[in-house]
């Protein structure tokens, strides 16, 4: 597989919240890595996907929404974003076809003049407009941008999406691949269990409550017949009214929340899975690097 002509690399994705990082990703992937809700700030660590041909690895670095922080919490999803920036080969910027130019592009625009990496415009949602606004739409970012491509593309269509890719590659470099072939991301297995929770949470729950919860898996173990996987899991919230809103009348809202993470969390496992939530207040917890150490958001200095 890895012959002569093998090319592998890096692509970072990144753009507003809410433009299609994650639909895009896990459209390549043919799989869910990247947890997927209308709610701003859904992708708060880097998620990395692997996709590889016989020809190619491409690896996706999925990174948080870029917006002008409010938080601590908000602070290192940006710095996390921005490092990225110098790591890869390629950047793509994602942005929304239906919302148009927003202040927030600009503000990535600003960050990305200091960046030596090509990035590729890559227009999302083209599904959802008339063909003859996209071409107006393009002028305005290209008269502030020096992009090497725009790709209009739909994630959630797939129309596009191939040659985007061809795109990429085209930037990679040859050389070996940097993960085994069936790998399609690099995250343990807990991450994603932890994600898939906090993914039905941001669903299920409006206003604050999806922004102030974390999820820790405490515990996961393969029951010895190997067909049945224990998942402990805590959701973090930071005030008791919140803790309530999550528990729900007489554990309603938990155990929806439970019934819809345990089908997607089998699927990944390939098990049966038995799932037990609990809730915990954690006054404040964004703003405390405690917290944010403990629940996977900072590194340990």
């Amino acid at each position: 597989m890895t012959g002569n002509g093998f090319r592998s690399g890096f692509a970072a994705l990144i753009g507003r919240p809410n433009v299609g990082k994650s639909t895009l990703l896990n459209h390549v992937l043919g799989q869910k890595v990247a947890i997927m809700s209308d709610k701003p700030q859904t992708t708060r660590n880097q998620i990395r996907g692997v996709y590889t041909t016989e020809e190619s690895q491409i690896i996706f670095l999925d990174t948080p929404g870029i917006h002008k922080p409010k938080s601590r919490l908000g602070e290192w999803m940006v710095k996390t974003a921005r490092d990225t920036f110098a790591e890869v080969d390629v950047v793509l910027f994602l942005i929304d076809a239906k919302e148009g130019m927003g202040a927030g592009d600009q503000f990535i625009m600003d960050l990305l003049q200091e960046v030596k990496t090509p990035v590729f415009l890559v227009v999302n949602k083209i599904d959802q407009v008339h063909p003859e606004s996209l071409l107006p739409l393009i002028d305005q970012y290209r008269t502030r941008f020096s992009f090497r491509e725009v790709v209009p593309i739909s994630a959630k269509l797939g129309n596009n999406t191939g040659k985007l890719l061809e795109l990429i590659l085209a930037e990679f470099p040859e050389g070996p691949p940097y993960y085994p072939s069936e790998y399609v991301t690099d995250h343990p297995e807990r991450f994603i269990v932890a994600e898939l929770i906090r993914e039905k949470v941001l669903h299920l729950t409006r206003e604050e409550v999806p922004h102030s919860v974390a999820v820790v898996v405490e515990e996961m173990s393969r029951q010895d017949e190997g067909d049945l996987v224990d998942v402990r899991a805590t959701i973090i919230t930071e005030r008791a009214s919140q803790k309530g809103i999550l528990i729900g009348k007489q554990g309603s809202m938990l155990k929806e929340v439970g019934r819809r993470a345990r089908h997607e969390i089998q699927r990944l496992l390939g098990s049966k899975v038995y799932l037990d939530l609990w809730v915990k207040v954690k006054k404040d917890w964004r703003n405390e690097d405690f917290y944010l150490r403990q629940f996977g958001y900072r590194d340990e200095e």
